[in-house]
């Protein structure tokens, strides 16, 4: 089965075609980056615009690239949700035409089973149960996955996600938009040890996250330390406080995870998102792995953040399991995985 999945549910356009038998044929992208950095942040308005300047063209661009045409598709994928209604609507409503027009099946697509399932595009899939972090701007998660459709939330974070806490800090440190990679590149130069930040809800039972309260921590490290460099951080300053906060948030990612693979007695483990593609937190994973003697699996970095391969690999496992969806098209900004079917 060949299926064309579309990914727009925030400032990334993504269009996918993969083939159950073959694997993923093509995938195109456009980032909304350049779009929105003048503003320190995603313009909705703006990105739904964008979006709707940059599907058809891509769509071109992913059939040529797989070198097939309209009419070997057999079915369409979309994100539904969660995500930015009016950038939803804007591939929903390509999406679910173009299924129309071409008289195939369509079938939305849960934004967050996307990331969950993109390890699978690799040529080590993980094999079910695992455990799996999902780690974004949006969302920081913990959930064990019994299979498509069967995930039980361990966690989440109960404010901040942490790419969303790395982007405002990394705002604060004036370094601009996308701010967490900016954060995570000035981190390399820091000096381990000469500030130190608190990992939250550590001591806590339980697997959930505050992020929120690291960002007030690194705004008033940065107001001391700016009274004694003269008002004004001086670039080592800011990436020893981009190291703290960075070995804060991975710590804390880690210890948890540790903590439900212990919990559901399981050895594989996971990471996802577009935070998943930090270096830090990919290496001292694998570390704490490697000691458990379990595995750790995870997307290429260009699956990391949102793109259209994982929506329509996800959505070619449910169309093969005869899922459909009736014409009218309803996007979510707000979707629990939870009430996902399981498959």
């Amino acid at each position: 089965m060949i299926v064309l999945g579309i990914e727009s549910s925030c400032d990334e356009t993504g269009i996918a075609v993969y083939d159950s038998d073959r694997g993923l044929l093509a995938h195109t992208l456009h980032s909304q980056v350049a779009v929105h950095a003048e503003f320190g942040g995603v313009v909705p308005e703006l990105a739904s615009r964008d979006h709707i300047r940059y599907l058809v063209p891509l769509l071109e661009q992913a059939l040529k690239q797989a070198k097939i045409s309209k009419a070997a598709i057999d079915g369409v994928a979309y994100t539904a949700g969660p995500g930015l209604i009016g950038a939803l609507m804007s591939g929903a409503s390509v999406g679910r035409s173009l299924a129309w027009a071409l008289g195939v099946p369509a079938l939305e697509v849960h934004h967050m089973e996307g990331h969950l399932l993109a390890p699978m595009l690799e040529d080590r899939p993980p094999d079910f149960p695992f455990v799996a972090l999902l780690v974004s701007g949006g969302h920081t998660l913990l959930a064990y996955v019994k299979g498509i459709g069967q995930y039980e939330l361990l966690g989440q974070s109960l404010d901040d996600a942490a790419g969303e806490a790395f982007d405002k800090t990394a705002k604060l440190l004036g370094l601009g938009y996308p701010g967490g990679p900016a954060l995570a590149a000035l981190a390399e130069a820091g000096r381990s040890g000469v500030y130190k930040f608190p990992r939250p809800m550590i001591d806590r039972p339980g697997l959930d996250f505050s992020f929120s309260g690291l960002k007030t921590f690194a705004l008033n490290t940065m107001q001391k330390a700016a009274e004694k460099d003269n008002g004004e951080l001086s670039q080592q300053t800011k990436a020893d406080i981009s190291l703290a906060f960075e070995e804060a948030v991975v710590d804390t990612l880690k210890i948890k995870c540790r903590r439900a693979l212990e919990q559901q007695y399981c050895d594989r483990l996971v990471i996802a998102g577009g935070v998943g593609a930090n270096r830090r937190l990919r290496m001292e994973l694998a570390r704490m792995i490697r000691q458990l003697g379990g595995e750790l699996f995870y997307p290429r970095i260009e699956f990391c953040t949102d793109n259209g391969a994982m929506i329509a690999q996800a959505g070619c496992f449910r169309l093969m399991a005869g899922e459909t969806q009736p014409l009218e098209i309803e996007a979510r900004a707000r979707w629990s995985m939870q009430e996902l079917k399981a498959i």
